[in-house]
């Protein structure tokens, strides 16, 4: 997908979606987000995978008629949780039939998001080996996921996890798509530690969220331990329950970090849309993108 885009002699733009949980959630996403963000002709196209897996069927249907309908190349998330190797390959087989050909391998959270991380009898406990998995497999190209902050489950410190995210890369992933980040030093701290330091070489794409509201950003970060820069939560406070005040902002901010990103060399930008056009779309176009 990066190779595209970087033959192109361009960043790579992507975005990602969630399996919604209802029908009118379905029409939404079919009807009005992806054909708004299609429009804006981004390379390509992420899926989540349900907590626990609980999405796998739905995840790959909506891959597969996002690639079908709409001519976008999709990456499948896929995770360790609650599957046996056995299971997976059969997602995999699934996935291939298809014409899918690119994976986010992903340990995953724990079922329900919290609680400690039990793994799978016959299955992986960590995602460096899901990655192997794949590759060993051969027909995909394998991204994995990435924390600038460090993982929040991570007590040793974030230089022990991009450690691991290393290990992960040797074991075969093509691409690095990092957890959204409000504060592009951190971003820069992580990519110069990981090339400069543990010698990797693959394209380390910046996940970024455009906020529409601040009880949902708060939450969010609370989930992922992404830090809100004073400056940021100070005006996010300012603006209180006026969500459209809020997703203004989100797009002023996420336009500025986007820009600062790809000018300080950034392989491509990768937006969390929650399912929503309008943030992604007005910050590419105020990069020029759409």
């Amino acid at each position: 997908m990066h190779r595209d885009a970087a033959t192109a002699g361009r960043p790579a733009i992507s975005v990602e979606f969630f399996p919604p949980k209802t029908e009118d959630g379905d029409r939404t996403l079919f009807e009005k987000t992806l054909p708004e963000l299609a429009a804006a002709r981004p390379d390509y196209c992420s899926v989540t995978y349900g907590a626990g897996g609980t999405t796998r069927d739905k995840t790959l249907a909506i891959v597969d008629r996002i690639q079908r309908d709409f001519g976008l190349t999709t990456m499948m998330h896929l995770t360790c949780v609650n599957a046996t190797q056995g299971d997976l390959a059969q997602v995999l087989d699934a996935a291939a039939a298809r014409g899918v050909l690119n994976i986010l391998a992903l340990r995953g959270d724990p079922p329900g998001g919290t609680g400690p991380w039990i793994k799978t009898d016959g299955g992986f406990e960590y995602s460096s080996q899901l990655v192997a998995f794949l590759k060993q497999r051969g027909g995909f190209d394998i991204g994995t996921a990435g924390f600038p902050e460090g993982h929040i489950a991570q007590t040793r410190g974030k230089e022990v996890d991009w450690g691991y995210l290393a290990e992960k890369v040797q074991a075969g992933a093509d691409f690095v798509v990092t957890q959204l980040f409000f504060d592009n030093a951190d971003y820069f701290e992580f990519r110069d530690y990981l090339t400069r330091q543990l010698g990797v070489t693959v394209p380390l794409i910046p996940g970024l969220l455009p906020v529409v509201s601040r009880h949902q950003t708060k939450k969010f970060t609370q989930l992922c331990g992404a830090r809100l820069p004073g400056a940021f939560l100070e005006r996010l406070e300012s603006l209180g329950d006026d969500d459209a005040a809020v997703t203004e902002f989100g797009i002023e901010y996420c336009t500025r970090q986007a820009t600062e990103l790809l000018r300080e060399g950034a392989p491509g930008v990768h937006f969390y849309t929650l399912n929503k056009s309008y943030s992604t779309v007005q910050v590419l176009k105020n990069l020029g993108r759409a």
